[in-house]
């Protein structure tokens, strides 16, 4: 299969995945938070993986490996994934149930957050073409210090970390806020192991760090 197969192939599965865990708790299509947070996924997903496909097929291709090489990060990423899978299931049943009871401006102003926090990542993935999805350095990695890189060394991480924390919000769902929330320290111990392997293999690293104060959030850490 061509790259172009699997990346489409990927992104219906990733569409009907999301969907799925989405509406079935819900228990309807009336459930309007899940269609604009699909949307929110989908529209600039879309777009960016096809200019990245047309410009740097290689970077598609870091993006679409899953196996961690690094020990530390593989019980990390499980961590993460179970806890991810529990907490987006929990939006749609607080819809069928009636659990939340949210402003409407919340909701929208947290769809804006979560919609800037995937553009945060599509603007790494531009500046950047050795994002790669797992922990790695391979030849000819360079240090990258420009862009989101200016603000604070883990600009991908500070997106993901927006994501989630405001996703529970945007789907109207008040008791989903603190099962999110458990993604954080997660999201800090996978930095931290980052930053020491790349310490170790990625030359010029250690003095972007002396360079660049905060590791995930402007002006506090």
């Amino acid at each position: 299969m061509g790259l172009k197969a699997k990346l489409s192939f990927r992104l219906l599965i990733g569409v009907l995945v999301v969907g799925a865990v989405l509406f079935i708790p819900a228990g309807s299509f009336k459930f309007w938070q899940g269609w604009v947070y699909l949307l929110i996924w989908l529209v600039p997903g879309l777009s960016a993986f096809a200019y990245v496909y047309k410009h740097d097929p290689k970077l598609i291709e870091r993006r679409m490996q899953f196996k961690e090489k690094v020990p530390a990060q593989k019980l990390i990423m499980k961590f993460i994934y179970m806890i991810y899978f529990a907490a987006i299931l929990l939006p749609g049943l607080d819809y069928r149930f009636g659990w939340s009871h949210l402003p409407l401006w919340l909701t929208v102003l947290s769809q804006a957050v979560v919609f800037l926090g995937f553009a945060m990542t599509i603007w790494v993935m531009m500046v950047n073409s050795f994002a790669s999805r797992t922990i790695q350095v391979e030849p000819g990695q360079q240090v990258v210090s420009t862009g989101p890189y200016s603000i604070v060394r883990h600009p991908m991480y500070l997106g993901a970390s927006l994501m989630f924390l405001f996703t529970p919000l945007a789907l109207g769902s008040l008791v989903a806020l603190p099962i999110f929330a458990l993604l954080i320290p997660f999201i800090v111990l996978r930095l931290l192991n980052e930053e020491k392997v790349l310490c170790q293999e990625l030359p010029g690293y250690t003095e972007y760090c002396l360079q660049r104060r905060f590791r995930l959030v402007p002006f506090l850490w």
